[in-house]
């Protein structure tokens, strides 16, 4: 296992969609320090530091969505494995919104089916799955809001309106400027003056 400054990153070949279950088992007997996540993103297991910036990220985003929902009707979960369409996808989301009436699957799992926002705080070694394999899959999924928070470029991109397994719609906008998602299922707008940089 590679651990990385800002990422760490075990690659893993054949963990394909059927395998997942025995992926996590097996991660999970693994010595995983405290304070890392773990994920399968097309097959490939990244084992995750993280840092005060991504927890003071999630906590504005967390506080934003419990405003606008309720604290305890708000549906929100961060680090929760959600097995997401294509090949070896068992991501854990830094943010998912469910929507109401959500329940787990037979298997107690949450399903991507009742997510409705998803929200990914950028790390430097795996941006490109923030960017890349993460967003077609949400788009497959039909995910209808996926929020960027990327602290390294102060800003955020906010994808919406999934189509054919791509996002339609792309909005950037600068950390210090408000997110406005209100013409989204969320019907909100996400302040981003106390997002860090880094």
């Amino acid at each position: 296992m590679t651990v990385l400054e800002d990422r760490g990153e075990i690659t893993t070949a054949g963990a394909g969609t059927g395998r997942l279950d025995e992926w996590f088992e097996r991660l999970e007997r693994m010595p995983v320090p405290d304070g890392y996540k773990v994920e399968i993103v097309g097959g490939d297991v990244f084992m995750t530091p993280q840092r005060d910036v991504h927890w003071h990220t999630i906590r504005e985003i967390l506080w934003a969505l419990e405003d606008r929902f309720g604290r305890r009707s708000a549906r929100v979960l961060p680090d929760v494995r959600i097995d997401f369409p294509g090949n070896g996808n068992g991501f854990c989301p830094d943010v998912a919104k469910f929507r109401e009436g959500a329940a787990k699957d037979d298997d107690g799992r949450r399903r991507h089916e009742d997510v409705e926002f998803v929200a990914e705080v950028v790390a430097k070694a795996t941006a490109h799955n923030d960017y890349g394999p993460k967003k077609a899959a949400y788009a497959r999924a039909g995910i209808p809001v996926y929020l960027v928070a990327d602290p390294y470029q102060g800003r955020c991109h906010v994808y919406t309106e999934p189509k054919k397994g791509e996002y339609a719609r792309e909005l950037r906008v600068d950390y210090g400027t408000d997110v406005d998602l209100t013409a989204t299922p969320l019907r909100l707008t996400l302040r981003t003056a106390d997002f860090p940089r880094d």
